[in-house]
């Protein structure tokens, strides 16, 4: 069902954040399409994510496997860099793509010379996916602290992580961008997603009633924030 819930965000200051099936379709057909025509991803192509765990690294992560191409976290080359945090790599030679967080974000301040406004730029893409080139299975598509995924492993290694493989509904922490493997595993299974950022879920695992309410209405059959003393088992 389309649109049902798929990838559910809420941060500490309020904002949450709900993707059906086919909004966050239509989310990932617009970055893929910007990755291929704007800046020539596809197979072998190293997208460096330096973005916190959030919805939109998602999103970004998924549209990188989508045009075949490679996510790559913490150090190493990289063909595209996609940041939050553009002015950090100023004086690179790859391209990059500066990353507005906030969901009604329309345009990113204080962007440097040359970076690529993904606020303003992703929405001006097409809801359909245009042209990709052909995934290889045998190219990277995961690249972090030493570990290579191909393509054809994604998927597995992404499910070696789940800790609910059956659950239909699950709330977890975005820790870091390592996020976007623990969303390919649960949209692999049709499931949905709920994620908390680190200082919702630290604010959570000692206020039950808190987490009650977030937990109760989002009818969340697997909640993975872990336990506190005083919060929930």
């Amino acid at each position: 069902m389309p649109g049902r819930p798929r990838l559910t965000w809420y941060s500490a200051d309020g904002e949450r954040v709900e993707l059906s099936g086919a909004v966050l379709e239509n989310w990932v057909n617009k970055t893929t399409n910007l990755l291929v025509e704007e800046l020539d991803a596809g197979p072998g192509t190293r997208v460096l994510l330096d973005l916190p765990g959030h919805w939109r690294t998602v999103v970004w992560a998924l549209a990188t496997w989508r045009c075949g191409a490679c996510v790559v976290l913490g150090g190493g080359e990289a063909d595209v860099v996609v940041t939050s945090r553009p002015a950090a790599h100023a004086g690179t030679s790859a391209p990059v793509v500066a990353v507005a967080l906030p969901a009604l974000a329309r345009r990113v301040d204080d962007l440097p010379p040359g970076a690529l406004d993904a606020a303003s730029s992703v929405s001006t893409y097409g809801d359909a996916l245009g042209w990709v080139p052909g995934t290889e299975p045998a190219r990277p598509a995961w690249i972090a602290d030493g570990e290579l995924v191909t393509h054809a492993d994604l998927v597995l290694h992404a499910a070696s992580r789940a800790a609910a493989p059956d659950a239909r509904r699950v709330l977890r922490e975005a820790v870091d961008a390592t996020v976007a493997l623990d969303a390919l595993a649960v949209l692999a299974t049709d499931a949905s997603l709920v994620l908390a950022d680190p200082d919702l879920a630290a604010r959570l695992r000692t206020d039950a009633e808190a987490r009650d309410r977030l937990v109760g209405p989002e009818r969340v059959d697997a909640d993975l924030l872990g336990a506190d003393a005083t919060g929930p088992s």
